[in-house]
């Protein structure tokens, strides 16, 4: 037995409780279990265990009210009857281990890929508090992505946190799944909400495949997982993502999609008595989307970096309902794909002109700082008349600058969905080369750089 397998067994016997508060059910209230005899020892969030029989039922805390305590059971309450047991578990925590790198587990921290899973030395809890915002770093340098788009006009920069909006069927998360696979990091951490069973192991088999989960975690809570299972996913992932960091290296979390976290939250946040107010959700979600959010983002000298990717899944791209104006506010940019470029082929369908980076102009030097600009002030010239171009009503020489964004739309419509498996030089050098063919004009030291004269 190595050193790794002790200390988990050393974790695991720690957690054994001799004793334990019992309590008993009272009623059942709908999807609420109110239990009596506990109220005086179980706290909000606490774990539960209830005894039906030769089964047993977990769930949590809720509510608190005189002698009794909601519980909000993982399941439903099917063969619960009235003085059933209930037990107190306590708090709930997860042991992150370095072993876990190329698993799936649960939020929970047990395997879902049917193999025995040892847990770390040291148990977190779900929801630790960020570093001290004084005491923070800040960004680090760009981080090299194997896609042209976000290797230029879209830099990433290490600690970075962006916002990726999307609808259903634009590619979403075969983005993510690039982003998983070609960006630097040291290890890779996927938070995967709400999906359904097939398209968790498409995801691991499939998109990932062996290279991707070679340096990957990833934890998964089903469609048909409880609400307060889904709600965990995201937090057990950053609390994974906060143990590698504090070994100092650089974690990549992925977060497919905080949407279905929100979701998720509204169901528990009802169940406890909130009333929704902001389009149906409770007042309550902002708060857990900052929170999440701000975990992320660069350690404290010494540790590493948590740099994140939050997607958000927004019906009709409408960019102003609430999780994703929540989450758009907090974040360090914001990446939006849209309906129409996917429906004409083109992945990752990233429309440049409604995303942004909060990491320029610091991420890129002077010269490509103007050369983003000049690709964004063509592609913006070309798309605000881009009906009359294809309706025939326009005629070359009438706009100098429409002329060079007619010449160089295709060529940049193309680079956006290029990978970029040399780097940002070979990536914006390929940039450069599209605006120089287009008949844009460059700065002397852009030109000289072309051309190779001094």
């Amino acid at each position: 037995m190595d050193e790794t397998e002790i200390s988990g067994l050393r974790s695991r016997i720690a957690q054994i409780q001799p004793i334990r508060a019992v309590g008993r059910v009272r009623s059942v209230d709908g999807t609420v279990i109110w239990v009596r005899g506990l109220a005086h020892t179980a706290c909000i969030g606490d774990r539960l265990r209830l005894y039906r029989g030769t089964d047993t039922l977990d769930g949590e805390v809720l509510r608190i009210r005189e002698d009794l305590v909601a519980m909000l059971p993982d399941e439903g309450a099917d063969g619960v009857s009235q003085g059933d047991r209930v037990a107190v578990l306590g708090p709930p925590t997860l042991a992150p281990s370095d072993g876990w790198i190329g698993r799936v587990i649960d939020p929970y921290g047990m395997p879902l890929d049917e193999m025995p899973l040892s847990p770390g030395p040291m148990r977190r809890p779900f929801r630790a508090s960020p570093p001290p915002a004084a005491q923070r770093r800040g960004l680090g340098a760009r981080l090299p992505t194997g896609l042209a788009s976000f290797d230029t006009l879209l830099p990433i920069a290490r600690g970075q946190r962006m916002g990726l909006f999307a609808g259903s069927g634009v590619g979403k998360s075969r983005l993510l799944s690039a982003l998983a696979r070609g960006m630097t990091a040291d290890v890779v951490v996927l938070a995967l909400v709400g999906e359904r069973g097939r398209e968790v192991h498409d995801f691991v088999h499939s998109v990932l495949g062996q290279e991707g989960m070679a340096r990957s975690v990833v934890v998964a809570a089903t469609s048909d997982r409880s609400p307060l299972e889904r709600r965990r996913c995201p937090l057990a992932a950053m609390t994974i993502a906060e143990h590698f960091r504090d070994q100092g290296m650089h974690v990549l979390y992925l977060a497919d999609s905080i949407t279905r976290f929100a979701e998720a939250h509204r169901e528990v946040a009802v169940a406890a008595g909130e009333m929704p107010a902001l389009r149906g959700f409770p007042p309550s979600t902002a708060h857990q989307i900052m929170r999440l959010a701000e975990r992320a983002g660069p350690g404290l000298p010494g540790a590493g970096d948590i740099t994140a990717v939050f997607s958000v899944l927004v019906a009709g791209s409408d960019m102003d309902e609430p999780v994703a104006d929540i989450l758009r506010g907090v974040l360090d940019g914001h990446v939006v794909l849209s309906r129409d470029i996917a429906e004409r082929g083109r992945f990752p369908a990233i429309d440049i002109l409604r995303s942004v980076s909060r990491s320029l102009p610091e991420a890129a030097n002077a010269e490509e700082n103007s050369v983003i600009l000049q690709a964004r002030q063509l592609l913006g010239a070309y798309s605000r008349s881009e009906t009359m171009i294809r309706a025939g009503l326009y005629r070359e020489g009438e706009d100098p600058v429409l002329d060079q964004a007619i010449r160089a739309w295709p060529d940049l419509d193309g680079f956006i969905g290029e990978s970029s498996p040399h780097g940002a030089n070979a990536a914006f050098n390929r940039l450069r080369l599209i605006l120089r063919r287009s008949g844009a004009k460059m700065p002397p030291a852009q030109r000289n750089k072309m051309t190779g004269s001094r």
